[in-house]
């Protein structure tokens, strides 16, 4: 097993957040003494951050727990370009307005990871549209560009897999690398940042912006520090359901949902999952982490309440418990399930149930309904549907004033009729 100096490195080997960095023992070295200052990037292309984000940012409140600095920057500039990483279209142009709703969107996370002030450790959070908007491009070619090979920039995988599977990559991200690399350089000289962390696929981008700042002759080394891709135990990619991506705020995806998220993890994720997206001690995850057969259940309640309360406090993450076991162990309507409000006109008209279930989310079409109806997979009020023909009455309402509609054991909704 690793061993470190500094609290930073050996916190993140033992949780398992490290996959690749440029000098440890001068990254060791360096947060050994308090003196690493590092950031991690993030786009505002989307109102809300997914889970491939929560990680680094746990990346950078164990920074600051070990007595570090760290830097949360916001890419006003780089959203205007555009990431071609990992794409196989050029991403949508966003206007500067949507850009920046979607960066105040976004901010609130932070404050719940970090703490934020003017102190040696406090964390700060900067926009890197301050300088490459204000940049001139003839001054970006001679002073930055000059200092970047084509040839290099070919052979990036964000370039080469474009060019290979021979889909068009524009001119304006192309150009992406450069300025994110620029970023790091950027931030030395206003901050001191000496670290740069993210996920594994922008290796290669963080390694160009360490490069650059030695080309530029900074006069502190750059550091560069990636954590391992995000998978499941199946090796399937994390962070996606049936209904999209699993974002961080709770306008895009309740609290209740991102709980369940977690309760819904592989059995042979739970440890890994546990030192990744909680703060509990490494003794207690082991000891979850050792339970077997249907005790691994309780380790998984345990995983989706800690990661809930991180991001959406410890009263919801509490309630979505609740709401589980009273929805999946007593047969009940927790109060945190998703609701939806119906005319009460149409439940006393007879609402077909099929059209209950479409305009409820559950499934998208009258077809999906019939399927999952044959297949003994829809339920009101936890008792299986057989007729296609079905219709919701008044007598369906129960005590609560609610009709529970049900996909399967794990997805249900609430009719309110009003």
């Amino acid at each position: 097993m690793a061993t470190y100096k500094s609290d930073f490195l050996n916190t993140l080997h033992a949780r398992g957040f490290i996959h690749q960095c440029s000098d440890f023992a001068g990254l060791d070295a360096l947060a050994a003494k308090g003196r690493a200052i590092g950031y991690v990037g993030y786009d505002c292309t989307a109102p809300s951050l997914h889970i491939g984000n929560f990680i680094s940012a746990m990346m950078l409140h164990w920074l600051q727990e070990t007595g570090n600095k760290p830097i949360t920057l916001m890419g006003g500039g780089t959203t205007r370009v555009g990431d071609p990483s990992g794409k196989d279209e050029t991403r949508a142009i966003r206007s500067v307005e949507e850009i920046d709703a979607n960066k105040d969107s976004i901010k609130g996370v932070f404050a719940k990871l970090l703490r934020f002030g003017d102190g040696a450790t406090d964390a700060i959070m900067i926009d890197n549209a301050e300088w490459l908007t204000k940049m001139l491009w003839i001054d970006m070619l001679r002073d930055v560009g000059k200092h970047f090979s084509v040839n290099r920039m070919l052979a990036m995988d964000s370039v080469k897999l474009r060019l290979e599977r021979e889909h068009e990559m524009s001119f304006i991200e192309f150009n992406y690398m450069i300025c994110q690399a620029y970023d790091f350089t950027e931030l030395q000289r206003r901050l001191g940042c000496n670290l740069q962390m993210g996920g594994s696929d922008q290796w290669g981008n963080i390694i160009q912006g360490v490069d650059l700042g030695r080309r530029m002759t900074l006069k502190e080394p750059l550091f560069a520090l990636t954590t391992p891709l995000l998978t499941t135990a199946s090796g399937a990619k994390m962070g996606k359901t049936a209904a999209g991506a699993v974002w961080l705020n709770e306008a895009q995806f309740s609290a209740y949902d991102f709980w369940q998220y977690w309760r819904n993890t592989e059995d042979g994720d739970v440890g890994r999952f546990l030192k990744l997206f909680t703060l509990l001690p490494l003794d207690e995850i082991a000891r979850l982490e050792a339970l077997q057969g249907a005790e691994i259940n309780e380790a998984k309640k345990v995983l989706a309440t800690e990661a809930t309360a991180l991001l959406h406090g410890r009263a919801k993450a509490d309630a979505a418990a609740a709401t589980a076991q009273k929805t999946f162990e007593q047969g009940g309507a927790g109060d945190d399930l998703p609701t939806i409000e119906v005319a009460r006109a149409d439940i006393d008209n007879e609402l077909a149930v099929i059209a209950a279930f479409v305009a409820s989310g559950l499934v998208k079409s009258n077809g999906e309904a019939k399927r999952n109806i044959h297949g003994g997979a829809l339920r009101i009020n936890d008792v299986a549907v057989t007729d296609e023909k079905a219709k919701l009455t008044p007598r369906d309402i129960n005590a609560d004033g609610i009709i529970k509609l049900s996909l399967g054991k794990k997805k249900h909704v609430l009719l309110k009729p009003v």
